[in-house]
C-alpha cells in the first residue's frame, strides 16, 4: 500500500470517522486502483516474470526492475554481469523512458513464447538515495486523496475541508518540479473521476510499448 492508517490519523481522521481495519482496506483499494489506471505499481515486490523473446537485444518489461536476481533463457541461466547485460530499471533516473533487457555484444533473445525467465525485486521506485528507492510522493498523496474523499460522506464538510488542506499544489524533486493548476486538472485525461487525483496520476501513466497499436 502507497500510504498508512497512521499517515491518515496524522491527518486527522479519527477513530469514530473509520476503524483501522476500515482505513487498511480503504488503503488496499486505493493503491489496487492506483495499479490499474497506471499500469505499475509503486513499492519493491518480489516477483518472477516469464517474458517472450521477440529475436531482437532488447526485452521489454512490464514493470521496472530494482534488483534482478536470476534470468534464464530456455535452460540456460543467463550472467548478470554488467558488460554483457544493460538493465534499465528503477529506481528511476532522469531520462527513463521505460524498463527493458539489453544483451550487449549482439546478442539476441530468440524469437519464442515464455522462453525468459526473470527473478528479481520490481516495481516503479524513485531514487531516494537508497537501492530499492520511494514511492512517488505523488502517488502517495493521491492514495491518501482517494481515501478522504471515500470517507467524505462519513464526515462532516468542516472536518473534511480541514483535512484536506495539506493537499499538494507543488511538488519538487531533485531532479524535477512541478505546480498544479486546477484549471490544468480539469482537463487531464479521466483515470479516477476527480479532476484533482488524475492530475498527480497522469504523471505516471505507462505509455503504451513500442510498436503497440
Amino acid at each position: 500500500m502507497y500510504a498508512s492508517v497512521a499517515d491518515l490519523r496524522a491527518e486527522g481522521v479519527t477513530a469514530a470517522e473509520a476503524s483501522d481495519a476500515r482505513l487498511e482496506l480503504l488503503l488496499d483499494e486505493a493503491s489496487r486502483l492506483i495499479d490499474r489506471v497506471t499500469g505499475w505499481f509503486f513499492e519493491p515486490r518480489l516477483l518472477t516474470l516469464r517474458l517472450s523473446g521477440r529475436g531482437a537485444p532488447s526485452i521489454e518489461l512490464p514493470v521496472p526492475p530494482i534488483r534482478l536476481d536470476r534470468l534464464v533463457l530456455g535452460t540456460t541461466e543467463l550472467p548478470l554481469d554488467p558488460s554483457q547485460l544493460l538493465v534499465v530499471g528503477a529506481p528511476i533516473q532522469p531520462g527513463f523512458d521505460g524498463p527493458r533487457l539489453t544483451r550487449r555484444h549482439g546478442r539476441t533473445f530468440p524469437r519464442g513464447h515464455g522462453n525468459v525467465v526473470a527473478e528479481g525485486l520490481w516495481g516503479f521506485t524513485e531514487d531516494d538515495g537508497t537501492p530499492t528507492g520511494r514511492t512517488p510522493p505523488a502517488i502517495h498523496r493521491a492514495t491518501m486523496l482517494l481515501v478522504l474523499r471515500s470517507l467524505a460522506p462519513l464526515a462532516d464538510d468542516a472536518s473534511f475541508e480541514a483535512r484536506s488542506r495539506w493537499r499538494i499544489i507543488e511538488e519538487r524533486t531533485r531532479d524535477q518540479s512541478y505546480r498544479l493548476d486546477p484549471a490544468k486538472a480539469s482537463t487531464s485525461a479521466s483515470l479516477t473521476g476527480d479532476p484533482e487525483i488524475d492530475a498527480l496520476l497522469a504523471l505516471y501513466v505507462r505509455l503504451s510499448p513500442l510498436g503497440a497499436a
